[in-house]
């Protein structure tokens, strides 16, 4: 039986991946500064430790004197871009401390396989519409904040120890996920999530608010999509940043339609302003393709799983 450490257990995809590697015949510990918010973790052993410390990485990692067969390090301060702009400093320090300490001391304790989850906030501002980039154009570095910039030199970490220790590493750039039994509400919540909620509290022909002028374009990743796709990079020769994401591309207003739509409900949009981020984001999939992988959810598909959960949520919370 294969074991396997999930850092970041206690949160939305990390959550997922712990079902998911539980799925596969895997012993998982989970570890985590906080207990999964919306169900019991699936994991064989869960912990409550503060990874931003020594220490505690150290903690997670032994395990009897043995070695974990794999580390998955999803573990990060982070949130939607409301979070993402108004936090620069919690972000650039926890998240950089939790990485440095984590690939560290998985190298030092013999791991052989480590798994890094990045993002593709790594990649520059770009127009709707422009050529797909692949992993390596992300160099020259101009994320347009300092999430992406933290998740770079994070990737760089991981690397360098590959390439001077040995260690075995799988780096993936998750692009927005989203689905059940993630963060809806509180200001942590991604676009997907925080659209799904308005709607839910929105009568039938009432309008929500959203910021910008709904023109931005995103592609959204369902999260049991995502999970596959980190499964099967992990048991892949990949080397280096390997991007995860559905090759839907729709635009905020469409986020909206589209919930909208799942909803029953009909909704009016006014648009604030507020954080929106880049324009674009178009990135090419075709490493990963090379896996096997595929999206199997585009996003009204995956919206008619997440949006009854969170509407039962919010109903809950009345």
């Amino acid at each position: 039986m294969k074991r396997a450490l999930v850092c970041g257990a206690g949160g939305f995809i990390g959550g997922h991946l712990v079902k998911k590697l539980k799925s596969e015949g895997y012993w998982v510990r989970g570890i985590d500064i906080k207990e999964h918010e919306f169900a019991p973790s699936a994991a064989d052993d869960f912990q409550v430790l503060d990874l931003r410390e020594e220490d505690n990485c150290i903690a997670a990692l032994s395990l009897n004197g043995d070695t974990f067969d794999e580390v998955y390090q999803l573990a990060a301060d982070m949130g939607g871009m409301g979070f993402i702009h108004s936090a620069e400093c919690e972000i650039m320090h926890n998240s950089a401390l939790i990485n440095i300490h984590m690939t560290h001391n998985a190298s030092k304790m013999g791991v052989p396989h480590y798994f890094f989850s990045s993002s593709v906030c790594v990649y520059r501002d770009m127009q709707p519409g422009e050529p797909e980039m692949t992993e390596a154009e992300a160099i020259p570095a101009n994320p347009d904040n300092e999430y992406g910039w933290e998740k770079l030199y994070s990737e760089r970490i991981a690397m360098a120890y590959e390439r001077n220790r040995g260690m075995t590493v799988r780096i993936a750039r998750f692009q927005n996920c989203y689905g059940p039994y993630g963060t809806w509400t509180g200001g942590r919540e991604k676009a997907p999530a925080a659209i799904c909620r308005k709607v839910a509290e929105a009568e039938d022909g009432g309008t929500i608010e959203v910021w910008g002028d709904g023109t931005a374009v995103r592609s959204y990743t369902y999260v049991d999509d995502m999970v596959d796709g980190i499964y099967l990079l992990m048991h892949s020769d990949m080397k280096g940043a390997v991007n995860i994401g559905c090759p839907q591309y729709v635009t905020v207003n469409e986020l909206v339609a589209t919930v909208a739509e799942v909803s029953g409900k009909s909704i009016e949009i006014k648009h604030i302003e507020g954080p929106v981020g880049v324009q674009s984001r178009n990135f090419s999939n075709d490493r990963i393709y090379t896996s096997g992988w595929r999206a199997k959810y585009y996003l009204k598909d995956g919206i008619a799983e997440t949006y009854p959960w969170i509407e039962e949520q919010v109903k809950a919370s009345e």
